[in-house]
């Protein structure tokens, strides 16, 4: 049983991956809000699984919680902003695919070798996912810095958070719902800023490329 336990929460933790590489293959924002969607499911699914084979009920709703604002509630939002701004492609990032690519593996490899020491001693069955969670928050990172759009920096940021959210649950085998709930509502309020940023960059510029703000140095 234990065995079927730490292999499911491989298999969510590198779905979750997954889709953040996403960020970095394909240029549509479309495709971009479609994969923060499919990893949110992929967290909420491994938070359900920590609750059940972890008998932790509080978990269950903290998984509700994951399920409507980043599955849900968060998704739609974003939806309605690339429609407002009719969002450009990711066409010139900071860095190209092909190198984003090699430094993301190379950033998966670093994940993992930081979080060796940490995987060697701990005896909780969600310790082999661990160092998938590691690799998707230094890629998130990297998204962030290497992307030109303001809308992609934001969901790179969210992809981030999912990164945290999942390394908590994995290395803590389920966190307290007081705390989850403190860390929503972090997401929701820096979302909405950073709502509040995308809207006026596009006012001023007429675009969403974080390029423009150079512009204010003259």
């Amino acid at each position: 049983m234990e065995s079927l336990f730490s292999q499911l929460c491989v298999l969510g933790s590198s779905l979750a991956l997954i889709t953040g590489l996403i960020l970095l293959w394909r240029r549509g924002v479309q495709a971009y809000i479609t994969a923060f969607r499919w990893q949110s499911w992929a967290i909420t699914a491994v938070t359900l699984i920590v609750a059940y084979f972890g008998d932790d009920h509080e978990l269950y709703w903290v998984a509700a919680a994951l399920f409507v604002l980043k599955v849900m509630v968060i998704p739609r939002l974003l939806t309605r902003m690339a429609h407002r701004f009719a969002a450009e492609r990711e066409l010139e990032p900071y860095v190209n695919t092909a190198t984003s690519l090699v430094v993301a593996g190379l950033l998966v490899l670093f994940g993992y070798t930081i979080t060796r020491p940490l995987v060697a001693l701990s005896q909780l069955p969600t310790r082999a996912g661990m160092p998938l969670a590691m690799g998707l928050v230094l890629v998130s990172l990297f998204v962030v810095i290497s992307r030109k759009k303001a809308l992609t920096q934001v969901i790179g940021f969210l992809m981030l958070e999912n990164g945290l959210a999942l390394l908590a649950v994995l290395g803590t085998y389920g966190i307290p719902l007081i705390v989850e709930l403190g860390v929503f509502l972090d997401v929701l309020m820096g979302f909405l800023v950073m709502q509040i940023f995308v809207y006026h960059i596009h006012e001023t510029f007429e675009s969403i490329d974080v390029e423009q703000l150079n512009r204010l140095r003259h």
